[in-house]
């Protein structure tokens, strides 16, 4: 049976949520977004961690900031170290000051402010061994580089074709980071990688969960796993059932309004790996 390992995730409440303008084709400002509904999604995926025995923190929500619940966002966070955001959009730009103060004041003393675009676990996921990091869209390649030179660990590079998935976060997560004896698992979307990329994931994960069309359709990638738990959309259900198969287990959840932005469990949450 896989062993769920205890994690601390940093969240931020939905309180200034909402679709006011168009970065991704998620997002549409016509259509009504339930604000209250969407606190209640926030708050039922924040509480399904605490019930798996994760810690959450929370960040204050700050007026203007509307996707700041996309915490992921935020920076990325290996050994207590701290690489920062950069964000492509000027209507985020502000979230990456509001998340630098947080982690100096809550104790992070290593943190970096990236120069270039960097989305941080939006784009960037780690597997143990090496820093799966995405390109494409949001994220700069040569923040990749960066990256490796502030976090200290390697850096394998990923192209995004399709619009859709314009975080890697959208078309890939990590199952289960890499041991000493075992190698990570991920899951992740094929149709979302130019061929070079497919390749480079074939090579490095012959043994990966693929999904489907209709998965990926859902953001059904947008998902948290803690070694055997993996959080998901609800309507991930052919995912759903390709990782039972493979003795994890699915807790799916309705992130339906949060999608309206382009967002799911992995967007709401940041890993702080001290």
């Amino acid at each position: 049976m896989r062993v769920p390992v205890p994690r601390q995730y940093l969240m931020c409440p939905p309180r200034y949520f909402a679709v006011d303008y168009v970065i991704n084709p998620w997002m549409d400002p016509d259509v009504p977004v339930d604000a209250d509904r969407a606190t209640e999604q926030w708050t039922v995926l924040r509480d399904t961690y605490r019930r798996l025995g994760h810690s959450v923190s929370e960040i204050e929500p700050q007026e203007g900031l509307p996707d700041m619940v996309f915490a992921a966002n935020s920076g990325t966070v290996l050994d207590g170290r701290v690489l920062g955001a950069r964000f492509r959009a000027p209507e985020r730009a502000a979230e990456a000051e509001h998340f630098r103060r947080w982690f100096v004041e809550n104790g992070f003393r290593d943190v970096t402010m990236p120069t270039r675009v960097n989305e941080a676990e939006g784009d960037f996921a780690w597997t143990g061994r090496v820093l799966l990091a995405g390109t494409g869209f949001r994220t700069d390649p040569a923040a990749h580089a960066e990256a490796q030179e502030v976090l200290g660990v390697p850096v394998v590079s990923l192209r995004l074709t399709d619009p859709r998935f314009y975080h890697l976060d959208t078309a890939l997560f990590v199952l289960a980071e890499a041991t000493d004896t075992e190698p990570a698992q991920v899951a992740y979307f094929p149709g979302a990688f130019s061929p070079g990329s497919r390749r480079t994931l074939e090579r490095l994960f012959p043994d990966a969960v693929l999904a489907d069309a209709e998965d990926a359709a859902c953001l059904g990638l947008n998902a948290v796993s803690d070694g055997r738990n993996v959080v998901l959309p609800v309507e991930a259900t052919g995912l759903a059932d390709r990782l039972a198969v493979r003795d994890y287990e699915p807790i799916p959840l309705d992130i339906s309004e949060l999608r309206k932005s382009g967002g799911g469990p992995k967007c709401c949450t940041l890993e702080l790996r001290k």
